[in-house]
């Protein structure tokens, strides 16, 4: 190991670790040195800064008033929906309520009266609205010409304050889709504030279970990339078409496909490029 020389100010003598060129790889804390046997300054201030855009992520306010007009432009029929929870603190505890609609919504979803579609889209707050303000249109400009592609038809767009991975279902089953797909803020990481989820689910009804959806996780400039996302979710939807289920009877076996591209790892857990 090899040691640094004093700073101007006086500092101790930090410690550097031989892997700290692994960091220019990934975000992890990962080779961040010493002084004596403590984190040098700036490695702990990294950690609290980081923790705290953590908590922000967790509980901020979902913005509806800029996401509605971009969804409107590229959906039909956008609709804001809310669950439940009343607000955060109760959508914090009680997850039982954000995988429900509120009264109103299932209101506003029975006097829709278009007819069945093949995909409804649900973008949810989750607990990250940040990866939501930042990640689901750009996904979302990725995702349609591929769903295009695929010749399927689009529902209206529900957009869905204090919501869980399971409210797509009652949104689904109400508007006749065959396929769901739910866009959420993932409980924020130290170095991922900003990753947002998608969960894929066939037929959705309410009461699905878990193992009956497929999980892309990890979608951010930094983490999985808009476009091999979208490949790998049209990949899905094409072997869900032909099987009639999803979740754990849907196996990714896209590595080498040749429509993904680039080909991805053979299970969900993605790595960034």
């Amino acid at each position: 190991m090899k040691e640094s020389q004093p700073s101007a100010a006086g500092e101790a003598l930090t410690v550097t670790n031989p892997w700290q060129r692994l960091r220019e790889l990934t975000d992890a804390r990962i080779g961040l040195g010493r002084v004596g046997g403590s984190l040098p300054t700036s490695a702990q201030l990294a950690f609290q800064l980081d923790h705290a855009r953590a908590r922000d992520a967790v509980h901020m306010t979902l913005d509806t008033e800029r996401l509605m007009p971009a969804l409107d432009r590229r959906f039909p029929l956008a609709l804001r929906l809310h669950s439940r929870a009343i607000d955060r603190d109760e959508y914090l505890r009680r997850p039982d309520l954000g995988r429900q609609l509120s009264a109103d919504a299932e209101q506003e979803l029975a006097a829709i009266t278009s007819e069945p579609c093949d995909v409804s889209i649900c973008v949810v707050d989750g607990l990250s609205a940040r990866a939501i303000h930042e990640q689901a249109i750009p996904f979302l400009d990725a995702a349609l010409p591929e769903i295009d592609r695929l010749g399927l038809s689009l529902g209206p767009v529900a957009l869905v304050e204090q919501g869980r991975v399971a409210i797509g279902d009652p949104i689904g089953e109400a508007l006749k889709a065959r396929m769901s797909i739910v866009m959420i803020g993932e409980r924020p990481g130290l170095s991922s504030p900003d990753s947002l989820g998608l969960y894929f689910t066939w037929a959705p009804r309410t009461g699905r279970r878990d193992s009956e959806r497929n999980c892309i996780s990890n979608i951010r400039p930094r983490g999985l990339k808009y476009a091999n996302a979208a490949r790998l979710l049209a990949y899905l939807m094409r072997e869900a078409q032909a099987l009639g289920a999803s979740g754990i009877a849907l196996k990714d076996d896209s590595e080498g496909d040749s429509q993904l591209g680039d080909g991805r790892q053979g299970n969900f857990l993605l790595l960034p490029e």
